[in-house]
């Protein structure tokens, strides 16, 4: 099984991700990094620009990004922000049910629920970061997504004051019982009720 990180852009998936990685002896791939490779190497920022800001055709190449990890196993998957929408018929973002359930095939979903408004400031500072919407601020977008990153997460990490990221690697490790020494993750036999996943009626 893979363990697959999720959450806004800017609340620290990356690092948790590297220490997960490092504390777990499992490899560690970052979604975005993996659609830049497959297209020459170039920043997500010069992809869009190039593709006239085809946030439609973006969505397509996460999904050919995420069959192929999808495919595999005991991997740490740092998946872009947006890997849990796809557009609709009128180019507004809805629910990705075919990236989620291919990621959910061979993997527990860990939704890092970071500080947005921070998040957004962050990713608003960072060249590398492309905007999220013509017409709506980062953190706008980050809000709305959060129904979403909910409805595929098994696991939520809350955000919490002083958390480092090694602290949230630490704390996935023991709530999925993941080995230090490599291997698969198992399925959380009693999560801490306080961090435990309850889905609305």
């Amino acid at each position: 099984m893979n363990v697959v990180l999720v959450g806004a852009r800017g609340v620290g998936k990356t690092t948790v991700a590297r220490q997960l990685g490092s504390l777990t002896k499992r490899p560690v791939l970052s979604t975005d990094l993996l659609i830049s490779y497959d297209h020459g190497g170039l920043p997500i920022p010069r992809l869009l620009e190039e593709s006239g800001g085809d946030w439609r055709l973006f969505r397509e190449w996460e999904y050919a990004v995420v069959e192929k990890v999808s495919a595999l196993d005991g991997l740490i998957i740092d998946a872009g922000g947006g890997v849990v929408v796809d557009l609709d018929d009128e180019g507004r973002e809805v629910y990705s049910e075919r990236k989620m359930a291919a990621l959910k095939a061979r993997g527990q979903v860990v939704w890092i629920h970071g500080d947005l408004a921070r998040a957004a400031v962050d990713a608003r500072q960072d060249a590398n970061r492309p905007a999220l919407s013509p017409t709506q601020s980062e953190l706008e977008v980050m809000v709305r997504r959060l129904p979403f990153y909910r409805r595929a997460a098994d696991v939520i990490l809350e955000p919490a004051a002083g958390l480092t990221a090694l602290h949230a690697a630490e704390w996935i490790v023991e709530h999925l019982e993941l080995s230090r020494h490599g291997g698969h993750p198992q399925q959380p036999q009693q999560p801490h009720p306080a961090r435990k996943k309850t889905r609305r009626r």
